[in-house]
């Protein structure tokens, strides 16, 4: 079982993260990318700041990975997630699970990204035309 977490201000590779999990034994890997959008709730967003509190979002991230791998037949969990100012369409976070039956790694998957904007310190600034504001955990 691997477990590999990161908080980073560099471009995100999907292709390297799912290839983290990748494990012989392992029939499934189930994917989530989540992109900067261009819109929220019917206003246009122009780019989007991120910010975190790194170490502690980093032992969320692991706390959150142990204890879901805990609970099913789960070869590896990759969880990154990036930082910075960040354009729309730009991947802000990237979780590849791979388990022994694909189901596992779609019920882990979800609750990690559905944990991760409940607990993980990390912190939104989206830009308007006339403002911006700041989400966190519970942001849509």
């Amino acid at each position: 079982m691997t477990i590999e977490v990161e908080v980073t201000r560099e471009k995100i590779d999907v292709c390297k993260i799912i290839q983290s999990v990748k494990m012989p034994d392992c029939g499934g890997i189930v994917s989530f990318i989540g992109t900067i959008r261009d819109s929220f709730e019917g206003k246009k967003v122009k780019r989007v700041n991120v910010e975190a509190y790194d170490e502690m979002a980093i032992a969320d991230l692991r706390r959150i990975a142990m204890e879901l791998s805990s609970e099913k037949e789960i070869g590896g969990i990759a969880i990154v997630h990036r930082i910075g100012v960040l354009e729309i369409g730009e991947v802000v976070v990237a979780v590849a699970v791979s388990a022994v039956h694909r189901k596992e790694a779609f019920d882990v998957c979800q609750s990690i990204i559905d944990r991760l904007k409940e607990t993980t310190p990390i912190w939104k600034q989206e830009f308007f035309d006339d403002g911006s504001r700041w989400t966190g955990g519970d942001a849509k």
